[in-house]
This record gives structure tokens, sequence and C-alpha cells, in this order.
């Protein structure tokens, strides 16, 4: 498939940025996917030593530090104490590594963290720019990406997409929730998937997170960001960084009662409480960060005590095809 048939397809490229999937049943989660990494490389190519999805990004170091109220809400130790380091990547969706940063197709960009722990053990969080997911599930979102892959400029309308978007009106409404920033540093960053906290004595709380800039988000009209250099974004954010650290106040939206928990396609009401867990704050680059994020692996699954995962079925969908995509990318 051309590029250009690949840019036609911008539903495609703005739902892919979580998750992976394509087709097999439901009881054979690892099939599943196997096969997402297959379409994803039939959609974007295949690039060795690269992501199957999110290919294109950048490493950077930091730390957070938590406020006292994240600690009322869980009992993690990353909440307890003080500071501690954390790894970030920031990302442009797709698979292709040489995407354009300011095209429609590089939203949303992503942001994934692995955050360093006393006790020598890590724990991950992967969010982007979509404020909702497309589908609900690993079998939807199989079919989504089967009806993007046939769904090229040539191919008669309704277009396999097109029946799939009538049906799933998510699919086409979560690509428009996401925009191209000025700076991967100036935008905001969900968690469409729900967690659970678990606090001291036993209660349970689900929550998603959500990443807000410090300096507020700043974002491009999609003729400005096309207008952009190719790799505006990769190549701000050492240069901001090496001037001043970027910050993000890490926030949790609680669940309240009646709130699905495992409908990533449906957002909670915004006056739903918002609790801030601490700052994140991103200093510098990594020395190398082509090694570097080659090396990283995040997973959505890779908690901590006083920190679980909800009945959200993308959740596990997700860690299957990173483990199919990084297994792949290091051979």
């Amino acid at each position: 498939m051309s590029h250009r048939s690949r840019a036609h397809l911008a539903v495609t490229a703005s739902v892919v940025a979580l998750f992976l999937g394509s087709p097999a049943r439901a009881d054979e989660p690892a099939l599943i996917a196997e096969q997402t990494v297959d379409t994803l490389n039939t959609l974007f190519g295949k690039h060795p030593g690269f992501r199957a999805n999110h290919a294109k990004g950048v490493v950077a170091e930091g730390s957070f530090t938590p406020s006292p109220e994240s600690a009322k809400l869980s009992k993690a130790s990353v909440f307890a104490g003080p500071a501690v380091p954390v790894t970030v990547r920031f990302s442009d969706a797709t698979g292709l590594p040489t995407i354009p940063d300011g095209s429609v197709q590089a939203n949303p960009h992503g942001m994934a963290l692995k955050f360093k722990l006393a006790d020598g053990s890590e724990m991950d969080v992967v969010v982007n720019a979509l404020k909702f997911f497309p589908v609900a599930t690993g079998e939807e979102f199989r079919d989504l990406l089967i009806a993007a892959a046939r769904s090229g400029p040539d191919a008669p309308h309704p277009t396999p997409l097109e029946t799939f978007a009538k049906s799933h009106p998510a699919a086409a409404a979560a690509g428009g929730t996401a925009k191209s920033p000025t700076s991967f540093a100036r935008q905001t960053y969900n968690g469409v998937n729900a967690f659970v906290f678990v606090d001291k004595d036993g209660k349970r709380q689900p929550f998603r997170y959500r990443f807000m800039p410090v300096q507020g988000e700043e974002i491009l009209s999609e003729d400005e960001a096309k207008a952009r250099a190719p790799n505006y974004l990769t190549e701000e954010i050492g240069p901001r960084l090496a001037k001043g650290p970027a910050e993000f106040r890490v926030l949790a939206q609680l669940a309240q009662d009646g709130d699905p928990t495992s409908d990533a396609t449906k957002p909670w009401p915004d006056d739903r409480r918002t609790v801030d867990l601490g700052t994140l704050t991103v200093t510098r680059l990594v020395p190398d960060s082509a090694s570097a994020e080659k090396a990283l692996l995040f997973m959505p699954n890779a908690l901590t005590d006083g920190i679980e995962v909800s009945d959200d079925p993308l959740i596990d969908a997700r860690v299957q095809a990173y483990a199919v995509s990084f297994g792949r990318r290091t051979q």
C-alpha cells in the first residue's frame, strides 16, 4: 500500500495509538496479537527495529513528585515517598518512522512512562491525546483495522471502513478528539482505560489518568501543523528541555457508581471528581534516544501494589500486542 493510500486512512492512524488489533477468535489472545501486528504492517509497512505502531518517538528523563492527596487514594509506594525517576517516551501515531510530525495521521501523539520505584521495581503508564477510544473490545478493534486495510482510495463506496464507522459511532468520533500541538510538552494526554486504586484499608476506586501540561495546552490548526517542518516535535523537545523542565499535572478522574469501566468508548462526565496525584517533571532527553527506545517496553499491566487493572478488556489486548511488537523489533 502506498503512502498516499495510507494517508487516506486518517481514522485508522488516529485510532491505532493505544492498541494493536487484528482477526482471530476471542479465546485466542496470543493469535489476535500476532495478527494485529501483521495488519499494522500491512497498513504501514515493515520497518525492522521499529514499533508496529508509534514507530517515531523520542525518549526523555525526569521525575514524579506525588501530592499528599494521592496517598489517601492508593497505598502504592509511588505516592508514599519522595520523588521517583521516570523515563518518558513521546511519540507520533502510525507505524511510519518518518511520518511528518504535523500530519493528521501522526495524531494522536502518545506518552509512555516508566516509573522507577524505590524497591527497584517499575510501574508503567501509557496515555495519549485521544479523549476516548474508538471501540470497546479487541474483536471490534480487529474489525476496524481490517476494514481500514480494505478501504484504500480506490475502494467502492460505502467502503468497509465507512460501513464499520456507521455501526460504531465512536470509531469516527474518537480520532477527532486529538489535535497537533506546538510541542510534546504542550499537549494533554489521557488514559482512556480505567484502572483501580486500592487504599490501605482495601477500598477500591476506579479512575482514569490525565496528564495536563502546566504551561497549558497549545494546539495548532490542521493547516498550521502541516506547514511545520517534518520533525518539528521531535526536534523541538530537546532544546526546550535544555532551557528548563516541562511539567505536567498528573490527575486521576474518579468514577462514580454506574460509570462504565469496561468500555473505553465512553468517557465519564466532566463533573466527576478529579484528584491531583502529583507532578511529572521532564528534564532532558536521554543521550541516545534511538537506542533507548528500541530497548524500552511499556506494558499497561506493569503496575504496583495499590493500583490494579479494571475489567476493561482492552488492557490485556494491548499487553498481548505490545509484547509481539517488541519481540519482532528486537530480533
